[in-house]
């Protein structure tokens, strides 16, 4: 059974409310991919300092809810929320608060926006005791969080959403390596690139259920431009590449033997990848897919930062 839909009456409490308008159940893919980041520095010699570890931490999670909450905004704009009737809550659909008279647009605007404010002195502060790269990094993710929902680039409308997920999952990871190290590498680029492919994989699969929605609305995603049908083919792609990739790299000594890990999370990507290929056009049925695939980006991510961390090498 699936968790009933917010209403106002069940949130009593002002503050309980806007925490669960950031959607933090599904923040895990940040903290994850946090995790990667200072296991990646460690591996590579540099203790991890934990107050800058937190602030990293607390910051990239206030980031990743500011972005749920301001793309929860512009899909109010423009009526695919409103639209979704094939919706799977929690899943899809967004948060439904301003839908369900919980928060007003105008509210909602004002909370998201005030997250991705708030990361600004946190980040300044960090780049001061760690990189003044980290400035390009932080702006980064931020312009790919905002630009992900936001006109007039509306990443996700223009088919470029799993490009914009890669790119701010792999900014998460190499930000977080960034603080710790003190200086840019290669290294956590390259282990990010596996995970941030499968957080990716996770919107994808959710845009099955919102196709007719974001079509009516004029957000022409993947799925849309493909069509269900052909596009549900691109889960597995994305899976095989992930999973390809990670093993590719350990097999060419560009990682160690135990971020192999990771790939242990396959199964899973692949039984979501068979239940999508069976009910691509029934988002009814795909629930058990999506659940799974979440699932396999945490678990997968977990076992590549554990790999790194158990790898370390000497300063």
């Amino acid at each position: 059974m699936q968790p009933a839909e917010p209403t106002l009456s069940s949130f009593a409490n002002p503050v309980a409310k806007y925490i669960a308008a950031t959607r933090p159940a599904f923040l895990s893919v940040t903290l994850v991919a946090c995790l990667i980041g200072l296991a990646s520095a460690r591996f590579s010699g540099f203790p991890v300092a934990i107050d800058k570890g937190l602030l990293t931490l607390f910051f990239a999670l206030v980031a990743h809810a500011g972005v749920n909450v301001i793309n929860d905004y512009y899909d109010a704009l423009n009526g695919s929320d409103a639209a979704n009737s094939e919706r799977l809550f929690p899943f899809t659909g967004g948060s439904r608060f301003i839908q369900n008279g919980v928060l007003s647009a105008r509210a909602t605007a004002w909370f998201g926006y005030g997250l991705l404010l708030a990361v600004i002195p946190a980040g300044l502060w960090l780049m001061q005791v760690s990189s003044p790269d980290l400035f390009w990094v932080g702006l980064g993710g931020l312009l790919v969080g905002w630009a992900y929902s936001a006109p007039p680039l509306k990443l996700m409308s223009r088919g470029l959403g799993e490009l914009a997920i890669v790119a701010g999952w792999l900014l998460v990871v190499a930000g977080t390596d960034l603080v710790q190290r003190g200086s840019l590498a290669l290294q956590p680029w390259l282990v990010g690139l596996p995970y941030a492919l499968l957080v990716a994989n996770i919107l994808f699969i959710n845009q099955f259920p919102d196709h007719k929605a974001d079509a009516l609305a004029g957000k022409r995603t993947l799925v849309v431009r493909l069509g269900p049908e052909e596009a549900r083919w691109g889960y597995l792609a994305i899976a095989t590449l992930a999973y390809g990739l990670l093993l590719f790299l350990v097999v060419k000594s560009l990682l160690p033997i135990y971020v192999a890990a990771g790939a242990f999370a396959l199964p899973l990507s692949f039984k979501a990848a068979r239940q999508l290929l069976a009910h691509a056009s029934q988002p009814a049925a795909l629930v058990p897919a999506i659940k799974l695939s979440i699932l396999a980006a945490n678990l997968s991510g977990l076992l590549l930062a554990a790999g790194l961390y158990f790898s370390v090498q000497s300063p």
